[in-house]
């Protein structure tokens, strides 16, 4: 019987360390209480508000504290975004959906399911600007944007276009280096997605970079040791891929064959990002299936009228039970789903 009750415990308590908690502090005078959680797939869209990103969404208390907390992560690292915004209820649809939110604050960082990560106020009730994590990754993006300020006041010191230049290649290697430095290929990832777009100053070196540095391979090989079936190393491959055999068709190759390269290419990006968009709401739906078969028939019945906001009384009169036993089977849903409340429930569901 000890053996049995220590065999339990040991199982309840590595269940219960499966956990992750991201915490922290808005400025409740300043933004609206909503406290956005997005797991960031596409790296092309690490800056930005995206509705097919957000995961959870919660309300921060009249301190301006909020907590996302759960085990429906992935095991391991993945780009998450905690964000506030100022948009109002006709304007945050459209804000959501092309990603362009002028009026918001946002957080990247480097997370998985067992992490817990705290953002307490820093100096002047800033928001955003101070991570504490368990995950010693955590911190790497907000190490890349503090680079970043360096570099824009590199930039302003001299407003010339002798200066730029400089600034340009002096820059596009030191942030290079400095993300092989950080030795974590997701960050390495942010500081690529940065010098290789298009719309870039720093993008005419890029493509020079691009045919002779022997970096990117080997981004290439970390990423796949590292995360071999993350979207992120397949995103990185095919556009590898992409953008060299530009560069090969760029030589001799006739306007025509231009054209039909770059339709292509668009093709491609349409196919990868539905490929991308499917297998996110697949992933999900698993998530959502799994979390439903841990429930009896009965209380699966009950949960869906609980995402419906029905009332007690009103579940009870439809499915002609007491409003008791509506109270029982809404307790079991709660421990079986390790929530504490109808919100919680529906944060699992409804996204």
């Amino acid at each position: 019987m000890r053996l049995k009750l220590l065999f339990i415990f040991l199982i309840t308590t590595s269940v219960c360390k499966a956990q992750y908690s991201f915490s922290g502090y808005t400025n409740s005078e300043e933004w609206d209480r909503s406290v956005y959680l997005s797991i960031v797939e596409d790296y092309r869209k690490m800056s930005g508000v995206y509705s097919e990103q957000i995961i959870a969404k919660t309300i921060a208390d009249s301190t301006g504290f909020f907590e996302f907390k759960g085990n429906m992560l992935d095991a391991e690292n993945r780009i998450y975004r905690i964000h506030v915004d100022k948009c109002s209820d006709t304007q945050q649809g459209i804000n959501h959906f092309n990603g362009h939110c002028s009026d918001s604050e946002e957080l990247l960082f480097i997370a998985k399911n067992t992490d817990t990560l705290k953002l307490p106020f820093s100096f002047g009730n800033q928001v955003f600007c101070r991570v504490e994590s368990s995950n010693p990754k955590a911190n790497a993006f907000v190490k890349i944007d503090s680079l970043k300020n360096d570099m824009r006041f590199a930039y302003s010191e001299f407003r010339s276009e002798a200066n730029r230049k400089l600034n340009n290649k002096k820059w596009f290697k030191t942030l290079q280096y400095f993300g092989e430095a950080l030795n974590e290929p997701l960050a390495e990832l942010y500081i690529y997605n940065y010098l290789s777009d298009r719309s870039s100053d720093l993008h005419n070196y890029y493509v020079q970079d691009l045919k002779q540095n022997d970096y990117y391979n080997h981004l290439k090989t970390r990423l796949e040791t590292n995360y071999p079936n993350s979207t992120y190393t397949k995103q990185y491959s095919n556009e590898l891929e992409a953008d060299r055999y530009m560069l090969s068709a760029s030589h001799g190759n006739t306007a025509s064959n231009w054209n039909l390269f770059l339709y292509t290419i668009l093709g491609l990006s349409i196919i990868l990002n539905l490929y991308f968009l499917y297998r996110f709401w697949k992933h999900n739906q698993s998530k959502i299936d799994d979390l439903k078969a841990k429930l009896s028939k009965q209380e699966q019945v009950v949960l869906d009228h609980l995402l419906l906001d029905k009332t007690n009384k009103d579940i009870a009169e439809s499915l002609f039970l007491s409003v008791s036993t509506v109270k029982t089977h809404t307790n079991n849903i709660y421990k079986k789903l390790n929530v504490q409340s109808r919100d919680d429930a529906k944060s699992l569901f409804i996204k």
